[in-house]
Formats: structure tokens, C-alpha cells, sequence
């Protein structure tokens, strides 16, 4: 262990830790020395550039800046003294000089005039320097360089935290200024929004813009902060909500365990859809002279054509009668139910519980069945667990770190820093996508491959690993079965035969294999491109493959870890809300474990696994599932085949809806429950690192709104259960008592934490971030490895359909649009659907960018705008499936992987053409 440094400061001696400066030293001690061009966060290297922070060193005939200035043995250190005090004075006086005065302060309450303050510097005797234009073109963010000091945080943030490269430090002299790429405005720049500029800047050169009036100035602030989480994506950002009047002013990010104060566009800027006009705030029911069809549009504005107000007694009673009738009558299993992965652990777990015990039927799932269910399933099958083996902050103890089919960048947006961190640090990047990406800029191989051909490009890298014996031998003897079987297998998947098939060159294959195999620490992260597919679970079992050959598991920067979409995708599938398992993914058909679910629930429980997303859909239009209770999931949006689920919707004789807004799926709805959004429940969610945290509530429910867990417990009142849980800690308690996934986490230790990963060994310690060090929770105790074959695609292109369409999520814009549409700024940033192709494809057909196009497959078409992207491939159109006026998943293919029961989203047959040509035949 390295000693520590002695030194003396402000007249005491001190020990200073090995690499710490005199400013964090002093800040240990409980000594304030002012400071703005450095900010003690994470990720944010000290500069020294601003000279706020001298301090006087004795001996030394200048002053030292504290931020950078590490101490030495015997060093004596004054902060106080009047030298350095007067020197502070100064520089705070001449950049008071450049600032607006206090009376037209951007922000009043800013950290440099909070030091202004501090210091007694009021204003100042040097001349100002010339007015520097306000730049208003970006509609999240305010630039007014009148208030910059070329500090240089917010290049720091945007280089180095988030490694987005967007701002930087121009021209020279006098004439330097903080420029967004080629001293473009903002608003036209690469920027992508994250606004980690904004939380770092010290001045208010860069604001929220929501926070400034006509003239620039904050007039506003908060009454109150709320910590708690981001509602989007997987990845689980730690938020501090700012509140005034009970309404959401701004949102930062805090040092959370995944997010390290980081946040996206999203999590940042996309939070007012909760007071948006077509919020839910009352009670509904169908109107007598309002019959369903699948082809019905209704306008979430007006809903009173098809719907009348209705009190909670009266609508939560039709809503259980009518569940209660089909039950009577066709048994629990013409019942079925889905679930959120957008609600809370409690909320997942109460409506399970609630369609087992209530229903009588296991017809019960969540999203993650279009999402990851076919990585779970070769998780389950290889492992036994479905859960990440690593948390993606393992990328910065990796020396190789493979992303395939995956966008981070605009999927996962904060996961991806760390990537691009790793990268930064020296970790060899490889990214393998059919679609190009801005993260591949990072990528030491980019590995653009034929859509469809995951598993010819694996098995080519696992040929190539067995064959040059780079695989660990003692690991795989020791830890794994099914070996010699892979060898058999892929003994005919050579690079130089897969390479025709994929379009990625032998010696690349190769490269990127040995990279993987030889590198101490490889991870491999995945997303959905890997899932969404027929031949989903055998991708994911081409990477377990992988990892088991070569070890590369159980190590730090080591793992297997497909990126969740949903904030609570994790949580929600551990919670039960699927059909073949209770929760913690026990089988509903194992006769010991429903045994034991049936004594704690205490009732008999359906021995059968229940039916899948597409398959309850299939089954509704059978005439075998008559009444549904769906609570925040949007199937009208997101099933595949948009037209064959409407359809499906409008034939239930009994549809409950529970949401926040009226969704597509809604308008097929018997009665509508207005329920709570993120940001007014406390709960637990669980994001892709297994990171259990406590959201709080920030915000008061709107106008007659409930919360979800009370409004489902008293559908279960009403069918018979007696359900008296008063708080969701009453459900967590409940879940940590048949969950061992939760074994030494609860709600009071949340409360105090805010985060515990699972497994935890004990109440005293952290969580396990690394899974399967020793062993796998299987029957052998070993891993299994699954070799796979070559499958096409259901659905290839022919002359009539002679393009892949391939759907996905956008930056700006989250899962259905139900939320982020409705967001001011996110909508503005992304108003309009659109269609991405190549430039070639887009000159071949005469086109420009902006045009409207037609796109068509065997299911339906659409018409909305083309974008020239780059990064799709020729004979590829990719569109985002958020935009409810050009529904993506009109067009997409339902058909289902074997295992995982995952539809196609990600390739089907399609044309393409100007939207006019059709009409002038």
C-alpha cells in the first residue's frame, strides 16, 4: 500500500491519500476554497485554467492552483492567507467584468455568483468586454456566451464524460470562444442533448431553456428536490427532480451507481408529458353507441365520442364484473392480462399475483416478450439465470469489449459513455451491426454484416477459436458441457465459407476472434438486433458459446449482458410477469415450486404455462380469450403486425386499459383507469445491471388518477381476494419473503442506499456485481453450451418485395411514443416520421431527402417522409416504431422464435418508392 503524504495545512498537519490534491484534501477537512473551472463530480478531471482556487505554498514565490497542485511531505499550505485571498478577489472582479450584471444574470443562483457572494464581490472596476450574441436555436438548451469564462467544464463534459465531441474551444486570443463543431449554432449541431453541459456549466452560459423568460433571465426556482429515478430506458439514471408548486422545473442527474450523475436527452429534457393535455385524469367508460373495430382512430384530445366519465366505484365495478363474467363462464383461461415493464417491482409483481390468483391462469406477460425474451431464453438454458452476468460499468476494467446488435449511442444513450470511456482509456472496441453507427467512430473493427447472418459471423469466430486453440481449456473442462459437440458443429463454419454469407471478410472474422479469445478481460454486450428475431436464441447462444469457450465469464470486465430496453424490463420479468414462470423465473410447471407458491398465496394454482404476447393475440381472434386486463402496455403499438392485434383488441367482449394517456390500445377499451406516471409512485425498479433503487414520488397524481398498485389490488378486491396491502413496501415485503433474489435487500435499506445490486450476501454488504465466479445456479452446476445451425429469415426479399425493413427506437423518441411524443422537447427535436435510407438507394429511386415515400410488406403500408442516413446499408429502410400516424408495426413480420416466442421485428421483405407513384397508375 502506498504511504500517505504529511503535510500541513492552515496551520494543521493532515495526511493526503496518494494522487489527491490540496483542494480535495482541504475540502476532506471541512475547508471551502473557491472554485469554477473545477467540478468535484465524477468523470471531471481538475484544470487549474480559472485561478479561482489559489492557494499560498510557503516558500514558493507564486501562488499554486488547489485543483491541481498535489501536496508533498512537509509542504506547508496557507488557503487563508491575505495573498491568496486577494488573488481569489481579483480573478473573481475580472470575470465579474465580462458577466451581464447581477440584476440580468442568467442565473442568479449560479454557482459563480454563489461565490461572488462568498467572497464579497459585488462588482468590478475593469471594463466590460463587447456583447456577445444569444444563440436560441437549440429548443432544450439556452447558449448565452455572455456569461461564459472559458472555464472549459462543458467541453470537458461533452469530450470526456460523455464523449460526444460536440464543443470545443475556438480561434485564439482575445477572439476564443466555446464553439458546438464548426462553430455552428447549437441548434443545427451534432449536439445530441444530453445536457451534461448545462449541469456542469458554473455561470448560466448554458441553461434549461424552459428555466429563462423573454429577456434570459431564471425567474423561477424550485421549493423542493425529490431524489429519484429516470422513467425511460434500462439503464436506471439516478434524477434529482426540481420542484416548484408541485410541478417539475429541471432535472439533473446524480451520482448514481449506473449513471454517475450522467443523463440523456430523454431523462433530462423529457419529463413534462406528465401535465400534457391529454393526460388521463378521470375514470371512463364505453359509450353504448360506440362499437369497436380494428380499423378505429380516435383522438386522445376528445375521447368523449366513445367514452363518458364515470366515478371510481362505478368503473372499477364494471371492470371486475365484466373480467369476472368470462371467468364464470369460460374459466380462467379465456383470461388474460399484460402487464408493464414501465411499473414499479410492486405493481409487476401484485398484477401477476393478481392474474394467477384471481384469473386463474398463467396468460400473464410484459414487453420484454418483444424484447429480450429470446436472451433469456438461451440465458436460462445455458446459465440458469437470465439476469446479466455484468454490469456494463465492467467495460472499464475490459480490454475487449464486443457490442453486436445494439445502438447504445441512442438505445441506451449513458451506457454508452462508458463504452466510449473504455474506448478512450485503450479497450478495443468492436461493433457489429448491419446498420452503421456513431459509436463504431470509437470501434477498433466495425463489423457491418448482412442483416440475418448473426449466427454464420459467431460460429465463423467460434470455428476460428477452436481451431487455432485459443480456447481455455481448464474453463471449459471444468465449468462447462456440450464441447464437444460445438466443435462437431461448427467444424464446417470456417471464416472464408461464412464470409460470402455475412459479407465480412475471413482475416476480419479472424482478427476479432483471437482479439477476443487472447484479451484478458472480453465482455460482450447486446441488444435487440440479437433478440428480435426467429433465430433470436440461437444468437444468443452463439455469444454464450463464446464467452463459456474462452472464460471469458465470472472475471471483472468479463460477461454476457443484453441491454434491457424498459426501466423496469428487469425487475418486471424477475417480478413473474411471464407466462412459464413465478417469480425469480420459477416454473409454473414444476409441481414442488407451484406447491410452494400455492401455499404462500394460499390458493390452487394453474398448473400449465400460459400463452405469450402474439400467442393471447392469436388466441383472442380464435374465439379462445374473450376479456383482457392490460395495465400500461400499448400492444396496438408495439405487436407486431399492427392490423392483426387491432383487430384482435377490438373482438374481446371485455377489455380493461389502465394508463396514463388514452393509448391505441385504449380506444378498444371497455373501461379506462387513469393511473400514475413514473414520477408520482414510489417503488422499486431494477435496471439491466441488477441494480435494485427506490423511485420517489415527486409530484402529485392529477385530478381523480391512482396509483397502479391500489387501483389493481382493488380489481382483486372485487374478484374475491382479500388483498389489504397499504403501502408498496407492504409488496416489496412480500416479494422478499418468496424472492430469493431479494435475500438481504429491503425497503428500509433502499431508503437509506438508494441502490443494492442482487444477489447480496448479507444485509452489511454490497450486491454481487460480478455473477458465476465459481460455478452456475444449474442442475450440474455447469454451464451448457448450445450449438446452433444456419436459419434463414422467415420472410427474404423477392421482385415484388425487394428491400429489408428493419424497425428500432430513435434517439429522441422511447418504445410507442406514448411518453416521449408528448414531450415538448423531445417531440420538437423529433416531430415527424420518418424513414431512414441509404443515399444510393435515395438517388436510385430519384428521390430527396424530405420527400414522402411509401413503404409496403405483406401486411400493410405506410407513407411518411425519407431521410438519407449513411448508416443504412443499400437495400435496407429502417423506420422508428414510436409514430402512431406511420405505425412501423403495421408492416412487421409475426412471426415467432421457436424458444423465446419473440417476433421478427428486425427483417422483413419490403418495397419502397416515391408515395406518389402508386397514385398515378
Amino acid at each position: 500500500m502506498t504511504a500517505t503524504i504529511t503535510f500541513s495545512l492552515d496551520g494543521k498537519e493532515v495526511e493526503a491519500a496518494p494522487g489527491e490534491t490540496i483542494w480535495q484534501v482541504a475540502q476532506r477537512q471541512g475547508t471551502e476554497i473557491p472554485h469554477l473551472c473545477y467540478a468535484p463530480e465524477p468523470g471531471y478531471r481538475p484544470d487549474g485554467n480559472c485561478r479561482a482556487c489559489m492557494v499560498e505554498v510557503e516558500g514558493e514565490r507564486v501562488l499554486a492552483a488547489s485543483c491541481i497542485r498535489k501536496p508533498a511531505p512537509g509542504m506547508v499550505v496557507r488557503t487563508a492567507s491575505d495573498k491568496a485571498k486577494s488573488a481569489r478577489r481579483m480573478v473573481m472582479e475580472l470575470l465579474i467584468a465580462d458577466q451581464p450584471t447581477r440584476e440580468a444574470a442568467h442565473d442568479p443562483r449560479s454557482k459563480f455568483w454563489n461565490w461572488a457572494d462568498a467572497m464579497g464581490v459585488a462588482d468590478s472596476r475593469f471594463p466590460a468586454r463587447a456583447m456577445v450574441a444569444r444563440d436560441s436555436s437549440h429548443v432544450a438548451i439556452a447558449v448565452n456566451l455572455d456569461a461564459c469564462i472559458h472555464c472549459n467544464l462543458c467541453v470537458r463534459a461533452c469530450r470526456e464524460v460523455q464523449v460526444n465531441d460536440v464543443i470545443g474551444m475556438a480561434y485564439r486570443g482575445h477572439g476564443a470562444k466555446i464553439v458546438f463543431d464548426f462553430d455552428d449554432p447549437m441548434g443545427q449541431s451534432t449536439c445530441v442533448a444530453c445536457g451534461e453541459c448545462v449541469q456542469a456549466c458554473p455561470t448560466g452560459a448554458l441553461m434549461e431553456a424552459n428555466l429563462l423568460d423573454g429577456a434570459g433571465v431564471r425567474r423561477e426556482f424550485e421549493d423542493r428536490d425529490v431524489a429519484t429515478l429516470c422513467p425511460y430506458c434500462g439503464v436506471g439514471c439516478q434524477t434529482t427532480v426540481h420542484v416548484k408548486d408541485d410541478k417539475i422545473l429541471y432535472v439533473d442527474g446524480r451520482d448514481g451507481p449506473a449513471n454517475e450523475q450522467r443523463l440523456c436527452v430523454k431523462g433530462r429534457f423529457g419529463f413534462d408529458y406528465i401535465t400534457h393535455p391529454h393526460r388521463l385524469t378521470k375514470p371512463m367508460i364505453r359509450r353504448v353507441d360506440a362499437p369497436k373495430h380494428g380499423a378505429l382512430k380516435l383522438d386522445a384530445a376528445n375521447p368523449w365520442t366513445h367514452f363518458r366519465e364515470a366515478t371510481w366505484e362505478e368503473a372499477l365495478d364494471l371492470a371486475a364484473a365484466g373480467l369476472k363474467k368470462v371467468l364464470d363462464a369460460h374459466g380462467g383461461s379465456a383470461l388474460a392480462g399484460f402487464g408493464s415493464a414501465k411499473g414499479s417491482n410492486e405493481e409487476a409483481y401484485l398484477f401477476q399475483k393478481l392474474v394467477r390468483t384471481g384469473f386463474g391462469t398463467n396468460n400473464v406477460d410484459h414487453c420484454t416478450r418483444l424484447c429480450h425474451a429470446s436472451s433469456v431464453a438461451a440465458l436460462m438454458e445455458g446459465i440458469g439465470s437470465g439476469a446479466v452476468t455484468a454490469p456494463f460499468m465492467a467495460a472499464d476494467t475490459a480490454e475487449c469489449i464486443i457490442v453486436i446488435g445494439a445502438r447504445p449511442e441512442q438505445n441506451h444513450p449513458v451506457a454508452a459513455t462508458y463504452l466510449k470511456n473504455a474506448a478512450k482509456r485503450g479497450a478495443k472496441l468492436v461493433v457489429a451491426d448491419p446498420r452503421g453507427q456513431e459509436l463504431s467512430r470509437h470501434a477498433a473493427y466495425s463489423l457491418q454484416f448482412k442483416p440475418g447472418t448473426d449466427v454464420a459471423l459467431l460460429n465463423a469466430m467460434i470455428h476460428t477459436i477452436i481451431e487455432e486453440r485459443l480456447h481455455d481449456v481448464q474453463y471449459v473442462q471444468t465449468h462447462t458441457e456440450g464441447f464437444e459437440e460445438l466443435v462437431a458443429r461448427t467444424k464446417d463454419f470456417s471464416p472464408e465459407k461464412m464470409a460470402e454469407v455475412c459479407g465480412i471478410d475471413a482475416r476480419t472474422i479472424r482478427e476479432v476472434a483471437r482479439l477476443y479469445a487472447t484479451s484478458t478481460n472480453s465482455i460482450i454486450f447486446w441488444g435487440m438486433g440479437i433478440s428480435q428475431s426467429v433465430h433470436g436464441t440461437d444468437n444468443a447462444r452463439c455469444l454464450i458459446a463464446l464467452a463459456l469457450i474462452t472464460g471469458q465469464v465470472g472475471r471483472p470486465g468479463t460477461g454476457l449482458h443484453p441491454l434491457r430496453g424498459q426501466n423496469n424490463v428487469q425487475g418486471a420479468s424477475d417480478a413473474g410477469l411471464i407466462p412459464m414462470v413465478f417469480p425469480d423465473y420459477r416454473s409454473v410447471e414444476a409441481a414442488d415450486i407451484r406447491g410452494e407458491f400455492e401455499e404462500f398465496w394460499g390458493i390452487e394454482l394453474d398448473p400449465k404455462r400460459g400463452l405469450t404476447v402474439v400467442e393471447i393475440m392469436n388466441a383472442v381472434l380464435a374465439g379462445q380469450i374473450k376479456a383482457m386486463y392490460i395495465m400500461g402496455e400499448n400492444p396496438a403499438m408495439s405487436d407486431p403486425d399492427q392490423a392483426h392485434a387491432r383487430a384482435a383488441l377490438a373482438m374481446l367482449d371485455h377489455l380493461v386499459v389502465q394508463d396514463i394517456f388514452l393509448t391505441e390500445t385504449a380506444w378498444q377499451a371497455d373501461v379506462v383507469l387513469p393511473a400514475s406516471v413514473h414520477a408520482e409512485k414510489t417503488g422499486t425498479f431494477t435496471n439491466t445491471n441488477r441494480q435494485v433503487q427506490i423511485g420517489r414520488e415527486a409530484v402529485p397524481l392529477p385530478g381523480e388518477a391512482r396509483q397502479d398498485w391500489w387501483i389493481i389490488q382493488e380489481i382483486a378486491k372485487r374478484l374475491g381476494l382479500d388483498w389489504r396491502y397499504g403501502h408498496p413496501r407492504d409488496a416489496f415485503a412480500e416479494m422478499n419473503r418468496i424472492m430469493p433474489s431479494l435475500a438481504n435487500i429491503t425497503w428500509q435499506r433502499l431508503e437509506r442506499e438508494d441502490s443494492v445490486t442482487y444477489p447480496c450476501d448479507a444485509p452489511d454488504r454490497p450486491g454481487n456485481e460480478i455473477m458465476f465466479a465459481s460455478g452456475y445456479p444449474t442442475a450440474s452446476g455447469r454451464a451448457r453450451i448450445v450449438p446452433t445451425d444456419l436459419t434463414p429469415p422467415d420472410e427474404l426479399p423477392d421482385d415484388e418485395y425487394p428491400m429489408v425493413l428493419t424497425t428500432g427506437r430513435m434517439l429522441e423518441h422511447w418504445h410507442t411514443g406514448a411518453m416521449t411524443r408528448r414531450a415538448g422537447n423531445l417531440d420538437r427535436l423529433e416531430p415527424e416520421a420518418v424513414a431512414c435510407l441509404s443515399p444510393r438507394d435515395i438517388g436510385r429511386m430519384d428521390l430527396s431527402p424530405g420527400d414522402f415515400i411509401r413503404v409496403a410488406t405483406r401486411r400493410g403500408e405506410i407513407t411518411l417522409r425519407v431521410r438519407q442516413d449513411r448508416d443504412v446499408p443499400e437495400g435496407m429502410v429502417f423506420i422508428p416504431f414510436c409514430f402512431t400516424e406511420a405505425a412501423a408495426n403495421l408492416l412487421t413480420n409475426p412471426q415467432l422464435d421457436p424458444f423465446g416466442k419473440i417476433p421478427e421485428f428486425k427483417f422483413c421483405a419490403a418495397r419502397v418508392e416515391p408515395a406518389e407513384s402508386r397514385a398515378a397508375e
